[in-house]
């Protein structure tokens, strides 16, 4: 397996968030090194849509990273849980790929730890979990993504990508409804 070159991510947004299926997300800590395939996606696209944080291209010093270029970090807290995306398209247009949930591959011992008391398959099953399984925290905004501690390589080619409505943006007016929800068809890893 390979770190992706930033070239991988200069793709349009959903089509991005569909190759990002089956890559391998990796973060490296003083703890040891965690992965996991990343099994589902949620992309945002920017100004046109009322569910992203840079909806109308909204710029503050949490968005500001959307605005550069494809393939680093955006990270964010909310509820307490550090969420992890992928910024996207060109640099001035702030969209991002929300990664969902990943299947574990690597450092299990190490996500049991950061995980305790739960079973195998609740570790890496949501967006906030799998950051906290693999030690992806808010250090990690701006991170380009072709390089260590935290980066993506390659993987496996899903068989089956099933996509539907996102998750958690009711509020969002017809945004809420766009199919841009992305997942490996049939993987128990999927948030829900």
């Amino acid at each position: 397996m390979s770190i992706l070159p930033r070239e991988f991510y200069q793709k349009p947004t959903l089509e991005l968030a569909k190759a990002l299926l089956g890559c391998e997300l990796v973060k490296e800590t003083d703890e040891g090194v965690a992965s996991g395939y990343i099994v589902e996606t949620e992309a945002y696209l920017g100004a046109q849509d009322q569910a992203a944080h840079s909806f109308n291209n909204k710029r503050t010093k949490r968005t500001e990273v959307m605005f550069g270029p494809a393939g680093n970090a955006y990270t964010y807290v909310m509820h307490t849980h550090c969420l992890f995306n992928v910024v996207s398209a060109e640099p001035e247009v702030p969209e991002a790929i929300l990664v969902r949930a990943v299947e574990p591959l690597k450092g299990l011992d190490l996500m049991e730890q950061r995980r305790p008391g739960r079973k195998q398959k609740e570790w890496t099953d949501g967006p906030g979990k799998l950051t906290k399984a693999l030690g992806i925290d808010p250090g990690d905004y701006g991170h380009a993504l072709v390089r260590p501690p935290l980066y993506i390589q390659s993987g496996y080619t899903p068989d089956h990508i099933s996509e539907g409505k996102r998750i958690g943006i009711d509020n969002s007016g017809e945004a809420r409804d766009y199919p841009w929800r992305f997942w490996v068809t049939g993987n128990p890893y999927v948030s829900r």
